[in-house]
């Protein structure tokens, strides 16, 4: 991955947000724009132009289309994010896309069907 593409993601706050929300791990677009509280076709624009990039990677699960960032992730990228997590005053949204991540993961885990496991078994803290 570029730098200078890592930037491009990190200068739009719903991209910034969804990347925050991906460094936890997988989700598919149905978690993000529920978070987001975006429309499906937004959320799936801004995964795909981070997808371009090469900031975040996807794969098919069954009928879910599952977006994770990639192994290892980009060292800046984590600094970013944690100098943002950090800034509550500033950025708070991220603190709080976290909380409904959590929320939502474990409803998901609880209707198993709903959702792919590889996004509700790889996540720390969503299970039941």
């Amino acid at each position: 991955m570029e730098l200078t593409n890592l930037y491009k993601c990190l200068c739009d706050v719903q991209r910034l947000r969804i990347l925050n929300l991906l460094k936890e791990g997988p989700l598919c677009v149905c978690h993000l724009q529920e978070i987001l509280g975006e429309t499906q076709v937004k959320t799936s624009k801004q995964l795909q132009y981070m997808k371009k990039l090469g900031v975040v990677g996807a794969r098919r699960e069954g009928v879910w289309m599952v977006y994770s960032l990639p192994e290892p992730t980009h060292p800046v990228l984590l600094a970013n994010l944690h100098c943002l997590q950090a800034d509550t005053d500033g950025f708070g949204d991220l603190i709080g896309d976290l909380k409904k991540r959590s929320a939502i993961l474990r409803r998901f885990a609880a209707n198993p069907g709903e959702c792919p496991p590889v996004v509700y078994q790889a996540t720390d803290g969503c299970h039941g």
